[in-house]
């Protein structure tokens, strides 16, 4: 029989349940299903009216018992979807529904003068004077980094992701050995030179080969990690000027020579689709491409590869890269939009998008992120011929502020939320932590990637760049709130706030039930 991993399932049951109070009637009824005594108790006629009794009891109970609401640590939580009283039910209504609501399923929530340099960061920031406590914190980072490297080369070298309490590693993105890869410009930027030696001494031995002899991959998958991660190494590393930089690992050279071999194989995504949209698969060793299993393209996904390819094209001298993933971008510029907002499908054998939903997180996030991203890659001149990208951009942001912001209750915190069913149907307080790129891609359309000062002393933020930047703070700080509403300092995968209109729209057998009080879901 395998050992068990030392936190089970069990466990995570467990601690489910402790922050999950139980009803008064749960536990009565629990504890007379399993009581010794219940058989005899409720064989006689005694006993049956005993019972009956006290769920008459209960029933009473029920209508006039009067709770208090929860409350959660600072008051913060509360904006992030907890239960509140729903305003125009009758006072029996507004007890009944007291009672049986359930409790939200709230984080672990320490005191104030336990929560660290997590709870008090902003007081902490603001006496940040010197250089030196920048200094520590950058220390403390690269430690964390060479430990959290230590753990994948002893247990997991050569695959994609370990699996930290199996101490085993998987190949969960094609087998190209992406944590070696992914994470070697970090080490080159952080200057932790034994990561680099190790890191380019495995991709000069082993990566050509695995990318000859390897399945299927995913295209955007690999294109942002592998690729930009060979790429970005190969920048870092000296390769523009002709000289190795660092002097630890392989030659640039070996970096350029590895990306062009792998990015030859991706661009089948490309040229073998009837549209401009590529599928989204590709198999490495025959070559050749496929679509997704239902036909359809992630529109982030298709839209995300561009930084990369454009900048295979420059240090490479082929325009082949460019020109392929360009014409997604020239493409998307044509079809129809929401204020500037677009569906998270499409179709690489339409070229159209696909159902409705509109939503900055999960499929839909980086379209938007790399509007601005490739526009200032380009050169950020408005006579040029990528203007077309950042009126998407100005216009999708703009789209942003109309259909998808709003506050929560009672905190105002400001969040993005979506549109599943379209500009027609309902708002989904919804909102994805990938949503948090927002404010820094807000900031930098802003000053069109400069500093703030330099952006107002050029005279380049008009009022709408003010507007933005004053966003990028709003949802920053919501962001923030995510992460310090958990004693633990990790914030939830998903998140949904609790908003006026949405209390008011819900029916009323969802609110006598508090169907609509999930608090935070974690992943």
């Amino acid at each position: 029989m395998s050992k068990s991993l030392p936190y089970s399932m069990k466990d995570v049951h467990y601690d489910n349940a402790k922050f999950r109070q139980r009803s008064f009637v749960k536990v009565i009824t629990q504890s007379l299903l399993t009581s010794n005594a219940k058989h005899d108790c409720l064989s006689c006629s005694t006993g049956k009216f005993l019972a009956l009794l006290m769920i008459f009891g209960l029933a009473c109970l029920m209508f006039t018992h009067k709770s208090t609401p929860h409350s959660v640590s600072q008051g913060q939580a509360e904006g992030i979807k907890v239960n509140k009283e729903v305003e125009g039910i009758s006072d029996s209504g507004g007890r009944f529904q007291r009672f049986w609501r359930k409790p939200p399923r709230l984080p672990p929530q320490l005191p104030p003068d336990e929560k660290g340099s997590i709870g008090n960061l902003p007081h902490e920031l603001q006496k940040l004077n010197t250089g030196s406590k920048w200094v520590d914190r950058q220390q403390r980072v690269q430690k964390a980094f060479i430990h959290a490297w230590s753990g994948y080369k002893m247990y997991a070298m050569g695959y994609d992701e370990l699996m930290p309490l199996s101490q085993r590693g998987v190949d969960g993105l094609g087998g190209l050995g992406a944590t070696v890869v992914d994470a070697l410009d970090t080490a080159l930027i952080m200057g932790a030179d034994e990561v680099v030696s190790e890191a380019g001494l495995w991709i000069e031995t082993h990566l050509s080969d695995r990318i000859n002899k390897k399945g299927q991959v995913n295209l955007f998958e690999t294109t942002i990690r592998v690729l930009g991660g060979l790429l970005s190494a190969y920048h870092l590393s000296g390769g523009e000027q002709g000289t190795n930089l660092t002097h630890k690992g392989p030659k640039p050279t070996v970096y350029l020579e590895t990306a062009r071999n792998l990015a030859d194989r991706l661009l089948l995504a490309f040229t073998s689709s009837p549209t401009s949209i590529p599928f989204s698969d590709v198999v490495l060793h025959d070559p050749s491409a496929h679509r997704a299993p239902d036909g359809l393209s992630s529109t982030a996904e298709v839209s995300t590869v561009q930084l990369e390819f454009n900048y295979l094209s420059t240090v490479s001298g082929d325009p082949r890269y460019s020109i392929e993933a360009m014409k997604v971008l020239e493409h998307i510029k044509d079809l129809p939009k929401v204020e500037g907002l677009v569906p998270i499908y499409i179709s690489p054998d339409s070229g159209e998008f696909s159902g409705e939903n509109i939503r900055l997180g999960s499929r839909g996030d980086s379209y938007y992120e790399y509007l601005i991203k490739v526009w200032l890659q380009q050169g950020r001149n408005r006579d040029s011929n990528f203007t077309y990208l950042y009126d998407m951009y100005e216009e999708a942001m703009k789209g942003v502020r109309h259909l998808l912001v709003q506050k929560s209750i009672p905190n105002g915190l400001v969040f993005v939320g979506e549109l599943p069913y379209g500009p027609k149907g309902s708002f989904s307080p919804k909102m994805d932590h990938l949503v948090c790129f927002l404010p820094g891609t807000l900031a930098l359309g802003a000053t069109k990637g400069l500093t703030k000062e330099k952006a107002m002393k050029e005279n380049l933020l008009k009022f709408e760049d003010l507007e933005n930047l004053k966003l990028a703070e709003d949802l920053a700080k919501t962001c923030f709130e995510m992460y310090s509403v958990t004693s633990t300092g990790l914030a939830p995968e998903i998140a949904y706030f609790h908003t006026e209109v949405q209390a008011q729209e819900l029916p009323l057998p969802a609110k006598l039930l508090g169907w609509h009080c999930p608090c935070i879901l974690p992943l």
